[in-house]
């Protein structure tokens, strides 16, 4: 339990830090000189090396030992904040701290995510990574709020100190309270890395990165442009476009403990399948939406969806880890896919809005969501040699669609 509250707190100080000062870099910049492609960079610069580092420390992970990455992570974490307060005087040294809080948190998320992957009972994995899972979305929610309430009552500063201080306190509890890196079961079983091959042609591994890539690429249109829907067509006020992105993150944070319950007691692939079609019928919802409630509506479905999908792939993710001794690197990949459809999501409905209309872009980002369940079911279809009871060897949620059993895991 120890090890556990200290993962959560130190992730969720982490994310709230980044919270607090990310919504505010737009502007911070545009007083800088920034224009709309230098604004892009600075998001993009940390997407990248985000997406580039997190299976290589994932995977150094299952060596090393996962809290000499959880500690250095939160460390660089709070010396990003020190950088922003003394280097931030142009565009291109906010693009080069952005580069380095991208490495961090590389270094952070796929590292804490195996530790308690791998402290989760057996038949308890959902449970564990649902609870696990509310220390994001809390983060997530939270961090805007302190952020614009300091910016207002102080400046940008304030919101950079408060983010350096959360990384320090989360680091600092690390390195006292997690056990040290010779318990880890990473280490003591001293085994020699999978090749990025043989993970890479795990048929069901790839499935749950394509889903989770799709589920992220929807992410990043409605957290990237349904403020810009609701303030070009309907003209929403700030706080009512505020409310519309975070209902949905809030809902999928609430959803994250009973989905991750549910994960253990029904069958997995099916929840993924349900889910991930309940969040591309949401994303279709907003391009039909006449009116705030629609909209409202259309949110709050997003995030039932994400609670059941989220939960679902990241219990199944933590079957397969444990089943291949590559906790970090399993997760490293899943987190991965996220950051690649976080940023396609973003690019695929700037396009649409310059191309053809920005509602559109909602239809084609349900439609790809969609097509990646489809994928998921194709690609983990019952099959005879494998007998995973928590993945491929659980009841077969495309059998269960199509009647062909009565009952599932």
């Amino acid at each position: 339990m120890k090890v556990f509250a200290t993962l959560f707190f130190s992730l969720f100080a982490a994310v709230t830090g980044v919270g607090i000062v990310v919504p505010l870099l737009p502007v911070y910049a545009h007083s800088l000189g920034a224009g709309g492609i230098y604004i892009a960079l600075i998001f993009a610069s940390f997407s990248l090396t985000r997406t580039v580092f997190l299976p290589c420390f994932g995977r150094l992970s299952d060596r090393m030992g996962r809290k000499p990455f959880i500690v250095t992570g939160l460390g660089i974490y709070a010396l990003v904040s020190i950088a922003f307060i003394l280097f931030s005087r142009n565009v291109e040294s906010l693009i080069a701290i952005r580069f380095v809080q991208g490495i961090a948190s590389a270094m952070i998320m796929p590292a804490v995510q195996a530790y308690v992957g791998e402290i989760a009972p057996k038949g308890g994995e959902g449970r564990t990574m649902g609870r696990f899972n509310l220390s994001l979305f809390l983060g997530l929610s939270l961090g805007p709020l302190i952020g614009g309430a300091l910016n207002d009552r102080f400046d940008m500063n304030a919101a950079f100190i408060c983010m350096g201080l959360a990384a320090a306190l989360g680091c600092l509890l690390s390195v006292w309270l997690l056990p040290p890196v010779r318990s880890e079961a990473a280490v003591r079983r001293k085994t020699h890395s999978l090749p990025w091959g043989r993970l890479l042609r795990d048929g069901d591994l790839a499935a749950l990165f394509i889903v989770r890539m799709m589920y992220a690429l929807c992410i990043g249109m409605v957290w990237s442009f349904l403020p810009v829907l609701a303030d070009a067509e309907f003209h929403f006020s700030a706080a009512r476009i505020g409310l519309l992105v975070t209902l949905g993150v809030l809902v999928s944070g609430l959803t994250q403990t009973p989905m991750g319950y549910l994960a253990d007691r029904a069958n997995r692939k099916f929840l993924v399948i349900v889910g991930g079609l309940i969040a591309a019928a949401a994303v279709y919802g907003i391009e039909l939406a006449p009116d705030f409630g629609s909209l409202a509506a259309a949110s709050i479905l997003f995030g039932v969806g994400g609670g059941i999908v989220t939960s679902a792939i990241m219990a199944l993710a933590v079957v397969r880890g444990n089943r291949a001794g590559a906790m970090g690197a399993v997760m490293g990949l899943i987190n991965m896919g996220h950051s690649i459809g976080m940023l396609l999501g973003a690019l695929l409905a700037g396009l649409m809005m310059e191309v053809l209309q920005l509602r559109f872009a909602f239809s084609a980002g349900a439609a790809l969501l969609a097509g990646s369940v489809v994928v998921f079911m194709i690609m983990t279809r019952p099959r005879t040699a494998d007998t995973d009871p928590g993945l491929a060897g659980s009841v077969s949620a495309v059998a269960l669609v199509a009647g062909k059993i009565p009952t599932g895991r």
